[in-house]
């Protein structure tokens, strides 16, 4: 049997986006060279909403792109199944822009390293930030995200699913512990 938690509600992810905003707006006070992407899945949704709230709070909409990163894994050869590869949908130069590129979890850095591959082959940014709503650890590789929602302490073996609106009708951060907390 299987504990679960739930360690972020709607409002919570709300706020964490908010948040996630202002870090930004302090930042970047003008964002003219800004561009969002995406990573597929959830990172897809995050990006497309902190679009969505920086037009709202400064009136500027900001061109916002998927990455798919199945081809750049470096563990796609050990999978069990046969990964499905996406589409990247990048419709506008990258070339020195400021790119935030945007994921659900980060864990081992695995997943961001495969993205800046795939990033790096349409272009050359200016510069390269993450923002993600969760930061769980035990990082393999050293990256680290610019802006995050939230960090969790949880071991190497629990399992932190970000569920979203878009994909599950619901919005909430979950960990699944592999031993009762």
């Amino acid at each position: 049997m299987v504990s679960k938690q739930i360690v972020q509600t709607e409002k919570d992810i709300e706020v964490a986006l908010n948040q996630i905003c202002e870090q930004l707006f302090t930042r970047h006070p003008q964002l003219n060279e800004m561009v969002l992407v995406g990573i597929r899945t959830g990172g897809v949704f995050l990006a497309e909403r902190l679009r969505q709230k920086i037009l709202q709070k400064k009136g500027i909409g900001l061109f916002t792109g998927i990455i798919d990163i199945t081809l750049y894994r470096d563990d796609w050869t050990r999978l069990s199944q046969t990964p499905e590869v996406k589409k990247t949908e990048i419709h506008f130069s990258i070339e020195d822009k400021d790119v935030l590129l945007v994921d659900d979890v980060l864990f081992t850095g695995r997943t961001i390293r495969a993205a800046l591959d795939a990033l790096l082959d349409l272009g050359r940014p200016r510069r390269v930030e993450l923002a993600v709503l969760i930061d769980r650890g035990h990082r393999e590789l050293p990256i680290c995200a610019d802006y995050v929602g939230k960090t969790l302490e949880v071991s190497r073996q629990d399992s932190v699913n970000v569920k979203l609106k878009e994909l599950v009708g619901v919005d909430q951060v979950v960990i699944e512990y592999s031993k009762y907390p």
